[in-house]
């Protein structure tokens, strides 16, 4: 059951995946559709899940269970893994890459390798002021304060 981001609680958990790609408006549009219905028939042991998800930036697919109304268990989370591969299969794309950070540069997200973070810093394209996406924060109140940062206010600070 979907519901708007703002009627969840602040402690409702998030997942973030993130594409290997930008998406196209079109696409945008046709995957947050997928999205929509996947999210409509969702459950945990047959107890249907209040939810929201969206596609940020054509980039990141974000995904968000009340726990409150009903848990996501360990099987409906294997359901939503199974839901992103096949989109990204229909899509091209890979949404379970790790090794990636992105950032906010003149208001474009910018894909670095995450090995390269200190020879960004050191180089000066990146510095305590860039807006770093953090994709480990854990509930809406995480999404909604941490998701995107200055640097020097993330645990990526320990970079400078």
């Amino acid at each position: 059951m979907i519901r708007e981001l703002i009627a969840l609680e602040p402690t409702a958990k998030v997942w973030i995946y993130v594409s290997d790609r930008f998406f196209s408006e079109e696409e945008t549009e046709e995957i947050r559709a997928d999205l929509y219905q996947f999210l409509e028939s969702w459950t945990s042991h047959s107890q249907q899940l209040l939810t929201y998800g969206n596609l940020f930036h054509h980039r990141f697919l974000v995904i968000f269970v009340d726990d409150k109304y009903a848990g996501a268990s360990g099987c409906s989370i294997d359901t939503s893994v199974r839901f992103l591969t096949s989109l990204g299969q229909k899509y091209h794309a890979d949404f379970f890459d790790r090794s990636k950070v992105h950032v906010l540069i003149d208001n474009q997200v910018v894909e670095h390798k995450f090995s390269d973070i200190k020879k960004l810093v050191t180089a000066g394209i990146i510095n305590k002021d860039t807006l770093v996406f953090d994709h480990t924060v854990a509930d809406k109140n995480g999404f909604i304060k941490k998701w995107i940062l200055p640097m020097e206010e993330t645990w990526f600070k320990k970079f400078l």
